[in-house]
């Protein structure tokens, strides 16, 4: 039996608008994964340290707040730090076409924008982490 996925959804910074982090999460469990939220406020640090501490597959980043171009990269970097660098790093929310293509140039697995479907966001965390799981059995 395989292990279910394992997604963190965390909000970094000040950024204090969770409903459509607190949705994703629902969708996700729904999906069948075990989904750790970890509330507000959350320092870069600390989400690595709880990704590594909770072994999980995926980290998403909710941005509402428009500090996305500072909070992603230092994501990135603590995971990094954290020996976490084979988490699947995803972002959502409100981040404009040209910042979205620079984040993924720097390491974010995708970015979903408003108006996302939670189906999509399912299957696209369930192809990513089948193949990551694949290519680390091999």
């Amino acid at each position: 039996m395989k292990a279910p996925i394992r997604v963190l959804i965390a909000k970094v910074g000040l950024d204090g608008h969770d409903r459509g982090a607190k949705v994703v999460a629902s969708a996700l469990r729904d999906a069948g994964m075990e989904v750790i939220y970890t509330g507000l406020h959350q320092s870069p640090e600390q989400v690595a340290a709880t990704a590594r501490d909770e072994d999980v597959d995926v980290v998403g980043v909710s941005s509402l707040s428009g500090a996305h171009m500072t909070v992603l990269p230092r994501v990135l970097a603590a995971l990094r730090a954290a020996g976490r660098e084979d988490v699947v790093l995803v972002a959502g929310g409100i981040i404009p076409t040209d910042e979205a293509l620079a984040l993924l140039e720097a390491g974010v697995a995708r970015v979903f924008r408003p108006g996302s479907s939670t189906r999509d966001i399912a299957a696209f965390l369930q192809e990513k982490v089948a193949r990551r799981r694949g290519a680390g059995a091999a």
